[in-house]
């Protein structure tokens, strides 16, 4: 087996991840009766005897001691680390997989890259490097950030560029958490088209998620509750609404939509935290779903949305379930890929879903699904045996897909009305290695993604011209 690495960074990456370990412990609590330590849970979590002064690990076989999370926590700001700490969960980590600072980054992208990407660069290689050397066969390091503040758009982007420079060949997964229009972060579109250029650039895979789409999605399930309908019911203290996992404190607006993005992660690491008879390898994905080294951006849609037994609800049949994913309520981004051009797509199935199942499905919806003339059969399939907690199945679709596109050209258009009056621009420039080349250095490498999006889009609409016929004698 292989294992990974969650790196956390900022506020909100930090209350994601701490989402994700909470749910991935009671998943593993479910299927791991006997209290041994196996290779499922090996993937995410090191087992450490704390009765031996050097706290060594213990080998896969003999019984849980006490599990370690393989992460690493980064942020600027104390709070939400220290409710971590005072919370249910303060035992997965230990204090060399911290790192914290009082200040904050102030939502300038400039502070966290530059001023904390360079005082604390030594400290952040050296976590990571221990994170990775407690690792048998590394394989991924999923890092998880916001692209709204200073700290996760900032020092978010240079941890990625960090683990490019430290561990070349391990892929780097990234979930992103773009702001909504109506963001309370004034300079929130100059953080995220600064950080925009180094996802692009040093990124293997890009999950994108929109804060507005979490909060379409939480209202609709809220909705369901309210409906009357015998069935539809939010359990009480349940992941979707209590959503508390492993915090301290008492509940905030945002710990559902935390939910959904950690269920999330619980899906796409799947296939290396359980077995299945067709598990997918987390760098197939890349492999796979990746045609052109920038165009990897990946559209995460998800069904059920409301995993580990959140939501009452009657079990949605397997066929309903893959055309759910397939449709703009279940996406992760406010986005039609149906209208869109696919570049590829991976579906990854948990429960006791076959293969036959997959292959019926694959072809009854690829009739409505473009795909790119070269790449008509760009499928990759996973099958996990064992599914959400509470649930028959679940199903994860990730589309290399253009419709990814609106996104960030609102993204631009947000980013130029500000750039255009120089508004805030002096708050960046005042920061020690901050250039304004960076700003149109950034939107132009946004402006280039664009670009190639569109020429793909362009191939959509050409009308293939019909074969020249052999001439008729006349």
């Amino acid at each position: 087996m292989t294992q990974s690495v969650v790196v956390q960074v900022g506020q909100c990456g930090n209350q994601v991840g701490c989402r994700f370990w909470d749910l991935a412990l009671r998943e593993h609590a479910h299927v791991n009766k006997k209290g041994l330590y196996d290779e499922a849970l090996s993937s995410f979590f090191r087992n450490v005897d704390t009765r031996k002064s050097d706290s060594r690990a213990c080998g896969v076989g003999g019984r849980i001691q006490h599990l370690k999370a393989r992460a690493v926590l980064v942020d600027m700001e104390e709070g939400v680390v220290n409710e971590i700490l005072q919370g249910p969960l303060r035992e997965v980590f230990d204090s060399t997989q911290l790192l914290t600072d009082v200040s904050g980054s102030g939502n300038n992208w400039a502070v966290g890259h530059m001023t904390y990407g360079s005082a604390y660069r030594e400290q952040i290689v050296d976590k990571l490097r221990k994170a990775a050397e407690h690792c048998d066969c590394l394989q991924c390091f999923f890092l998880i950030h916001s692209m709204g503040g200073g700290t996760g758009s900032g020092l978010g982007t240079r941890v990625l560029s960090l683990l490019e420079e430290e561990f070349p060949e391990v892929c780097r997964i990234v979930t992103s958490i773009y702001p909504s229009a109506e963001d309370d972060v004034i300079t929130s579109p100059y953080n995220s088209v600064l950080a925009m250029r180094e996802l692009t650039e040093h990124a293997d895979c890009v999950l994108p998620v929109e804060n507005q789409s979490l909060v379409d999605i939480v209202n609709k399930i809220k909705q369901m509750s309210h409906s009357g309908k015998p069935g539809s019911v939010i359990k009480r203290d349940s992941a979707i609404i209590s959503g508390r996992g492993g915090l301290s404190g008492p509940e905030k607006p945002f710990d559902a939509m935390n939910n959904i993005v950690a269920n999330l992660l619980l899906n796409i690491t799947s296939s290396a935290r359980f077995e299945g008879s067709l598990n997918m390898d987390l760098n197939e994905i890349a492999m796979n779903l990746v045609p052109f080294p920038r165009l990897h951006y990946l559209v995460p849609s998800l069904t059920p949305l409301y995993t580990l037994a959140d939501v009452s609800v009657p079990t949605r049949r397997l066929d309903q379930m893959f055309s759910d994913a397939f449709s703009k309520d279940h996406q992760l981004i406010r986005a039609d890929p149906k209208h869109s051009l696919y570049l590829a797509c991976a579906l990854m199935v948990r429960g006791n879903v076959q293969v036959s199942d997959l292959r019926r499905n694959i072809e009854r919806l690829k009739p409505s699904l473009p795909f790119v003339s070269w790449n008509q059969e760009g499928w990759k399939t996973g099958l996990c045996s064992v599914p959400p907690v509470g649930h028959s199945h679940s199903l994860l679709a990730l589309a290399n897909n253009t419709c990814v596109k609106p996104t960030f050209m609102e993204l631009k258009e947000r980013f130029t009305k500000l750039y255009r009056k120089k508004a805030h621009l002096h708050h960046y420039l005042h920061v020690e290695g901050m250039e304004q080349s960076f700003f149109s250095e950034a939107v132009d490498s946004l402006s280039s993604l664009i670009e190639e999006y569109n020429h793909l889009d362009a191939t959509k609409r050409r009308l293939m011209p019909d074969a020249p016929r052999l001439p008729i004698a006349r």
